[in-house]
């Protein structure tokens, strides 16, 4: 089974100016286990970056999908929720599922993250929409699993679509409630939704 980790990578960079930094960067990638998530960022990284770096950190991460777009790349963490009607019809269960997207602004970010998810049959929020430090996006590569060792991955555990707006990168394990996040969070992005609300008012 496949799952998004966060891969923290420290390395010595190169500056505009020519200047040599000490930075430590986040990058996204599919993996099963903690063990292959750093051997895959050590295939990605290896002929990209320029000398020695260390991965400082792993941890899962709890994304749904993530909506690529080629004009822009910074990315946009977006909460979506939504109400999930048990079998039997008598109680509703509150759903919140992570979203990354490509974005110049909050505002854009707000517009495609609603375009993307338009074909949902449920009634959904954006409660938050926050800048992601994510530096690149690794989605799963069958070829480059076969060549650290990995298992084939079972059908209908990760797929990758494209469309007419961009790429579509999917993991399974993502679909946790994460109703419970940290308050810090929801405190950071309060500031955000405030920021997406006056701006189609403003439209109106």
């Amino acid at each position: 089974m496949n799952n998004w980790f966060t891969v923290k990578v420290k390395y010595t960079k190169q500056l505009d100016n020519g200047a040599l930094k000490r930075v430590s960067e986040p990058y996204l990638l599919a993996a099963m286990t903690f063990t292959d998530a750093e051997a895959r960022i050590y295939e990605e990284l290896g002929s990209v970056i320029r000398g020695e770096f260390t991965v400082t950190g792993i941890s899962r991460t709890e994304i749904h999908d993530i909506f690529a777009y080629d004009d822009e790349d910074v990315w946009y963490k977006c909460k979506v929720t939504y109400e999930n009607i048990d079998a039997d019809g008598e109680k509703a269960k509150k759903v919140s599922q992570n979203f990354l997207v490509s974005a110049a602004s909050v505002k854009q970010a707000y517009e495609r993250i609603k375009e993307s998810l338009h074909g949902l049959m449920v009634d959904f929020q954006i409660p938050s929409i926050m800048v992601s430090p994510i530096v690149e996006i690794f989605p799963y590569n069958e070829e480059l699993d076969k060549e650290i060792s990995r298992r084939p991955i079972e059908e209908g555990e990760e797929f990758e679509l494209t469309n007419s707006k961009g790429p579509v990168f999917s993991a399974s394990g993502s679909d946790s409630d994460d109703e419970d996040e940290d308050q810090e969070e929801m405190d950071s992005t309060e500031r955000v939704e405030s920021e997406v609300e006056d701006d189609f008012d403003s439209e109106d």
